[in-house]
C-alpha cells in the first residue's frame, strides 16, 4: 500500500488493523487509515473493494476487530449522544418513514442536541431551515417523504445530515439520484463545509467527482491500496490501476477527469 507522510493536521477519524465481515466472509482485511480533519476525502474502488463497509465500521454501524477513533478518541468509549453529536451519517438507500415531511425528517437529525422529549428549539428550528436550504429542499419542507423523487428524497436526506452539526460527515454514495446541476450544488456544499473546519468522507462511483476531493483512498478487495492527495500523479497510477487501466486520468479545465480508455 502506498500512503501519505504523516500529517502534520490532526486526525479525526483513525482505524487501525480494522476487521470486518459481512455474514461468514470477511470483507475488510487488516486496515489502517488516518483522516485528517478539515479535509474532504473521497473513497473509491471497484464493486466489491470494501468502500461502504469501511464506512459503517468507521461510523460505529458494523461490528469488527480492531480500534476505531473519533476525533482522537477510541469510538467504542464514546456515549451514543457524543458520538451522534460529532459524526453525522448519510446512508445508501436510507429509510425513513414515508409519512413524515420533509421537514419533519430533517428535525430529526437534531435529536442528539435535544434533551428527552423536549419540543425543538429556536436552534433546532435554524439549522433544519439552514439545512433544507442549503440542499435546496426548503421549498417541499412540508411534503411527505412519499411525494418526493428520489432526487429531492435524498436532498431532504442529506439536509438531515446536515441539522446534526457535526464535526465529521460520512456519506455512502450522496450523489445517488442527483441530476448533475444539484450534484454541482453537493460539491459547493462540501467545499464550505471543509472551509468551515468541518470533516467529510464519501465513498463516490463518481471518479471525476471524486478527484475534486483533498485526499483519496483508493480500495481493492478489502484492503487500502492507496491514500493520497488527489492531485498526486501516485495516486492517478493507483486509480488507473484498480480499474484494469481501463481509465486514463487526465487534466480538463485546471481539474483532474477519469475517462474511459479504449
Amino acid at each position: 500500500m502506498t500512503t501519505m507522510p504523516a500529517a502534520i493536521v490532526p486526525t479525526a477519524l483513525g482505524a487501525r488493523a480494522i476487521r470486518a465481515a459481512l455474514g461468514h466472509a470477511e470483507v475488510l482485511h487488516g486496515v489502517d487509515l488516518s483522516i485528517a480533519q478539515a479535509r474532504w476525502t473521497s473513497v473509491v474502488g471497484p464493486n466489491g473493494a470494501g468502500k461502504s463497509t469501511l464506512l459503517k465500521v468507521l461510523a460505529g454501524l458494523l461490528p469488527h476487530a480492531g480500534q476505531v477513533t473519533l476525533l482522537g478518541r477510541p469510538l467504542a468509549n464514546l456515549a451514543g449522544r457524543t458520538r451522534a453529536q460529532q459524526l453525522s451519517w448519510l446512508g445508501q438507500n436510507e429509510a425513513s418513514a414515508d409519512d413524515l415531511t420533509a421537514y419533519d425528517v430533517v428535525m430529526l437529525g437534531r435529536l442528539p442536541h435535544q434533551a428527552w422529549l423536549a419540543p425543538p428549539s429556536e436552534l433546532d428550528r435554524v439549522e433544519v431551515e439552514r439545512a433544507l436550504r442549503g440542499t435546496q429542499a426548503w421549498d417541499w419542507r412540508s411534503r411527505p417523504l412519499s411525494q418526493l423523487s428520489g432526487g429531492e428524497r435524498q436532498r431532504v436526506l442529506l439536509a438531515r445530515a446536515l441539522a446534526v452539526q457535526a464535526q465529521v460527515l460520512l456519506m455512502d454514495e450522496p450523489l445517488a439520484n442527483l441530476d448533475p446541476p444539484h450534484q454541482a450544488d453537493w460539491l459547493v456544499l462540501v467545499r464550505q463545509l471543509v472551509a468551515d473546519g468541518k470533516t467529510v468522507v464519501s465513498v463516490l462511483h463518481e471518479i471525476s467527482m471524486a478527484l475534486q476531493a483533498d485526499e483519496m483512498v483508493v480500495m481493492s478487495r478489502g484492503a487500502v491500496i492507496h491514500h493520497g492527495l488527489c492531485r498526486d500523479a501516485a495516486t492517478h497510477h493507483a486509480l488507473e490501476q484498480v480499474f484494469d487501466h481501463r481509465i486514463l486520468i487526465a487534466p480538463l479545465l485546471d481539474q483532474w477527469v477519469a475517462l474511459p480508455k479504449s
